[in-house]
């Protein structure tokens, strides 16, 4: 992780057509970045498509940051305004499958974890994926934000470019929504769901 100063002075130099400072600031936001695209998109390919076309808008884009938020709050913003263009084009052509969010394999790190145990984690991971995946782009993008990538509701409310009340009120119904999903799966979830 950078520091303030060495960052501005990365910022600068990338403004500049500095090719390895560029590289420098992002490998620091590289894991971040895909995570965001990975839950709002659902699957890898997608997630590293999304990444690639921010990285680019973040290039071409570098020299007219003007620091009114932290480097990393803007490329959240860049982040997650490609993943919502690549959902809008998605949902214009067809829907996805949701095949393509499972992920297979049975590798057991202790002793207690049993294919049962991995089974009905992976079957609760899945159920979780698609009701994320079915929530309204603004509602999941900020549930993805907060509960997933742990963001303050202030860098939500400037990656999403609303306020701080729009941005509770959207996890609120988010979470709501999900509460609403899951419950009806109370072999999976339990009868009793937070």
């Amino acid at each position: 992780m950078q520091d303030a100063q060495t960052e501005r002075k990365l910022i600068e130099r990338a403004g500049r057509g500095d090719q390895s400072a560029f590289e420098e600031l992002l490998s620091a936001q590289e894991g971040r970045m895909y995570a965001v695209a990975l839950r709002m998109c659902g699957n890898r390919e997608d997630a590293q498509d999304c990444m690639q076309e921010a990285m680019i808008r973040i290039f071409r884009a570098i020299g007219t940051f003007k620091g009114q938020s932290s480097f990393a709050t803007w490329v959240y913003r860049i982040t997650m305004n490609s993943c919502l263009d690549e959902l809008r084009r998605r949902k214009a052509r067809t829907s996805t499958s949701l095949d393509a969010m499972i992920e297979n394999g049975f590798a057991p790190t202790d002793e207690n974890d049993t294919p049962e145990r991995h089974s009905l984690q992976s079957e609760q991971r899945r159920m979780l994926e698609k009701a994320i995946a079915g929530l309204p782009e603004d509602m999941r993008a900020a549930i993805v934000l907060r509960d997933i990538q742990g963001c303050s509701y202030d860098e939500i409310a400037q990656v999403l470019e609303t306020n701080v009340g729009t941005i509770k009120s959207r996890i609120s119904r988010g979470r709501e929504r999900l509460r609403a999903v899951l419950s009806q799966q109370p072999e999976l979830f339990g009868r009793h769901m937070v």
